[in-house]
């Protein structure tokens, strides 16, 4: 690990090559930024998705649309708050498998976006398609 004159953490090749890249995803193309967020950890755990849209887009609908069709199907409590016209947060409840619903929803906004999203993990302990004891409704 190696450190800056100021202090703080110098970040990697790799790392501030794939920022400058997702920054210039956020500018130019129809790109979303998605950061996944524990909120509560004690059951009844609830997580929140903070969805930021790039500068490309001039209609929002497709945010809600889309989560309107997946409140349809899922099998937890969900929640949509507009923060302003490029910024959303959907807090989602919990079940069982708890990331189910959270990774169906991203899913449907990686499909209708062709797969031209950002996520950052945020506090989220989900690890990625294999479920591990975390992930389960304690």
């Amino acid at each position: 690990m190696q450190f800056n004159p100021d202090g703080s953490l110098k970040l990697s090749p790799k790392t501030i090559q794939q920022k400058a890249i997702d920054e210039n995803r956020m500018k130019n193309s129809r790109c979303i930024l998605i950061k996944r967020d524990v909120v509560n950890f004690s059951a009844p755990k609830k997580c929140v998705l903070h969805l930021i849209l790039s500068d490309a887009f001039s209609d929002n609908r497709f945010v809600l649309t889309t989560y309107d069709y997946f409140r349809q199907t899922a099998k937890v409590p969900s929640k949509f708050l507009k923060i302003n016209e490029k910024e959303f947060d959907i807090e989602i409840g919990t079940d069982f498998r708890r990331c189910s619903d959270c990774t169906n929803l991203i899913g449907r906004y990686r499909e209708f976006l062709d797969g031209n999203i950002i996520e950052q993990k945020g506090s989220c302990t989900f690890e990625g398609r294999n479920f591990s004891y975390e992930d389960h409704f304690d």
